[in-house]
C-alpha cells in the first residue's frame, strides 16, 4: 500500500461517513424518532451527526485537494463541476442549520451529495 492509497482510503472513508450518515438519518433515525413527543433525542442525534459530518468534510477537502494535485486533475472540467456542487452543498447546509425542519433542504443536500459521489467516480477513473 502506498501513501496515496492511504489518502484515497481516507477520502472514501470521509465520503462514506458523510453520505452514508445522511442515508441512515433519512431512512432510519428520523422516522424512528419523529413520533417522540420529546424532540431532544432527535436534536442530539442531528448535532452529533453534524459534528461528525464537519470532520468528514474537512477530511474530504484535504484529501481531495491532495489527490487532485497528485493526479494533476485541477484542469479537469468534471472536477470543476464537482467543486461547484460542493460549494452549493455548503450553502445548503448553512441554510439547513437555520431551518432544520426543511425537508426540501435535506433532500437537496442528499441528492447533490450523491451527484458529487458520482462525479468523484468519473474524475477518479
Amino acid at each position: 500500500m502506498t501513501f496515496w492509497n492511504g489518502v484515497l482510503w481516507l477520502h472514501l472513508l470521509g465520503m462514506a461517513f458523510f453520505v452514508g450518515g445522511q442515508l441512515m438519518l433519512a431512512a432510519v433515525v428520523v422516522p424512528a424518532l419523529r413520533g417522540l413527543k420529546d424532540r431532544e433525542p432527535l436534536r442530539a442525534t442531528a448535532r452529533r451527526f453534524g459534528i461528525g459530518s464537519g470532520i468528514a468534510f474537512v477530511v474530504l477537502i484535504a484529501t481531495g485537494a491532495a489527490l487532485a494535485s497528485h493526479e494533476h486533475k485541477w484542469s479537469d472540467s468534471t472536477l470543476h463541476v464537482k467543486m461547484g456542487l460542493i460549494a452549493l452543498v455548503v450553502v445548503l447546509i448553512g441554510a439547513h442549520a437555520r431551518r432544520p425542519q426543511s425537508h426540501v433542504l435535506d433532500g437537496l443536500v442528499f441528492a447533490l451529495s450523491l451527484a458529487i459521489v458520482w462525479l468523484g467516480v468519473v474524475v477518479g477513473s
